[in-house]
C-alpha cells in the first residue's frame, strides 16, 4: 500500500537527514490526507485508495514541471533544482513510467477496444486509459497522441 511505502519512506528522510526527501514526502502525505477528508462527505470513511493517491501524486509531478517551466523563466535556477528533485522523490513512489512506444501501443489498445471512429470519441478512449494507466502514462501527452490518431 502506497500510504505505508510513503510514511515509511518519511521515517528513512528522517533517520538519514536528508531534509529534500523529508519536506517533499510530508507534503504528499499532506496532500492524501486532504484528499481524505475531502473525500468523507461522499461516504468514503477509511481514505483514499493506491489509484487515486497515483492520480495525486501524477498532478503533483505535473505541476512542478509548470513550476520548473516558470522558474526557468523567471532566471530562478534554484528553485527549478528544487522542484526537480522534488519531482524525483514523488516519483521514487509512482510505477515506471511508460516510453512514447507504449504509449501509442496502449492508445491503439484503447482506440480498438472503445471503437472509437473519430474525435468525439476522445474522452471515451481518455477514460479507459485513464481506467488501464493511471500512474504510468502522461495524460497530457497520450491527449495529444489520441487526438493525432483519431484525426484531430
Amino acid at each position: 500500500m502506497l500510504r505505508t511505502e510513503l510514511t515509511d519512506a518519511m521515517k528513512d528522510a528522517l533517520r538519514n537527514k536528508n531534509e529534500r526527501a523529508l519536506s517533499t514526502v510530508r507534503m504528499v502525505l499532506a496532500k492524501i490526507k486532504d484528499a481524505d477528508i475531502a473525500a468523507r462527505p461522499k461516504g468514503n470513511t477509511t481514505g483514499i485508495g493506491d489509484d487515486e493517491i497515483r492520480a495525486l501524486l501524477q498532478g503533483m509531478i505535473k505541476q512542478r514541471r509548470e513550476s520548473i517551466a516558470l522558474y526557468q523563466q523567471g532566471n530562478r535556477p534554484e528553485l527549478a533544482q528544487q522542484e526537480s528533485e522534488e519531482i524525483a522523490v514523488i516519483e521514487r513512489f509512482l510505477p515506471k513510467q511508460m516510453d512514447e512506444a507504449e504509449t501509442k501501443a496502449a492508445i491503439a489498445q484503447a482506440i480498438a477496444a472503445t471503437g472509437a471512429k473519430d474525435i468525439k470519441d476522445m474522452g471515451k478512449v481518455m477514460g479507459e486509459l485513464k481506467k488501464a494507466y493511471t500512474g504510468q502514462m502522461d495524460f497530457a501527452a497520450a491527449g495529444a497522441a489520441v487526438k493525432g490518431m483519431l484525426g484531430g
